[in-house]
């Protein structure tokens, strides 16, 4: 039995299309449970309180941003019966983002090429699009709702779960569409505040706990280009140009499958524009590093045994 919980505290107007490709789908979930309050909770607690209410096996987390392809729900079934070790799977945003905005495509098409180029064994989770069954989710103790209200809980989820042994697998065929529409200010806002600082406090937590693992976004060719854009935004003030423009060559031929992409669902001038904003995407990203060593620190501070309240 398959339980989908979707988040709403937020009131999206996006809830009515999500609900209806729901309805709309294969094999489609046993119950549906829509979590609407209490108004502007995250959604971690919104799922937590899904998952408390769900009678199903197989919980589903999908956003109400999200509409599912016809057959997501059929292909997360036949993978968690054809495969009875298999605890978790999720999936990924499909390559033809509605918005029409350039920072849109952008950020939606990105999220498609890193989980598309990650498909297989995994070590995190996103509750976008995914599966997991009942108890190895209360056996991880949900999601962590004191550190993570807000965003990356459901990473958070998949390292602890990774972590006790626990199989996870991005397969990027089980699709949706996103629907939500993105700014320059949010996206570096989400990067910065939302997702790079608290993913950074994340990884120091799980390197200090001896579990650290492999997560999408951190692996050489971020990491490279993250470096490289810095190289970049560095050449202009310094007044290197051939350290600019070899920065940029490096990045391009790194990330050349993103940037062919782009140019293939959005037409070249996009994809020139893409470059700037994979640049801004991994700046802001290094910009968060020492941030999250703050955070990092503070957490510590926090949890310390035998600190008092004040």
């Amino acid at each position: 039995m398959l339980s989908l919980v979707v988040p709403a505290t937020d009131r999206p107007p996006t809830l009515g299309r999500c609900l209806a490709a729901v309805a709309r789908a294969q094999d489609g979930p046993d119950e549906v449970i829509v979590i609407d309050e209490p108004a502007g909770s995250g959604p971690a607690q919104a799922r937590n309180e899904g998952a408390r209410r769900a009678r199903g096996d197989v919980l589903c987390f999908v956003d109400a941003d999200v509409e599912v392809h016809p057959d997501a729900f059929a292909r997360m079934r036949a993978a968690l019966a054809a495969d009875p070790s298999l605890d978790a799977l999720f999936g990924a945003y499909d390559d033809r983002p509605e918005e029409p905005g350039t920072v849109s495509a952008f950020r939606n098409l990105l999220h498609h090429h890193v989980h598309w180029e990650g498909r297989g064994p995994a070590t995190t989770f996103w509750a976008g699009l995914g599966a997991v069954r009942r108890e190895p989710f209360f056996d991880a103790g949900g999601f962590d709702v004191e550190r993570h209200p807000y965003a990356i809980e459901d990473i958070d989820l998949g390292m602890r779960m990774a972590a006790s042994g626990r199989r996870i697998v991005l397969d990027p065929e089980i699709q949706g569409t996103h629907l939500k529409a993105w700014t320059l200010r949010s996206m570096v806002l989400t990067d910065f505040a939302r997702r790079g600082a608290p993913w950074v406090a994340l990884l120091l937590r799980q390197r200090a706990n001896g579990s650290a693992g492999r997560a999408l976004n951190l692996g050489w060719r971020h990491r490279a280009s993250a470096l490289l854009s810095l190289a970049a935004a560095t050449s202009v003030p310094t007044r290197r140009p051939r350290l600019g423009a070899a920065a940029l060559a490096g990045l391009l031929a790194l990330n050349r499958p993103f940037y062919l992409l782009l140019a293939r669902r959005r037409g070249g001038a996009e994809a020139v524009m893409g470059v700037g904003l994979h640049v801004v995407h991994h700046l802001t990203g290094v910009a968060a590093l020492p941030a999250g060593v703050v955070l990092h620190l503070r957490e510590r501070r926090r949890d310390r045994p035998g600190r008092g309240p004040g």
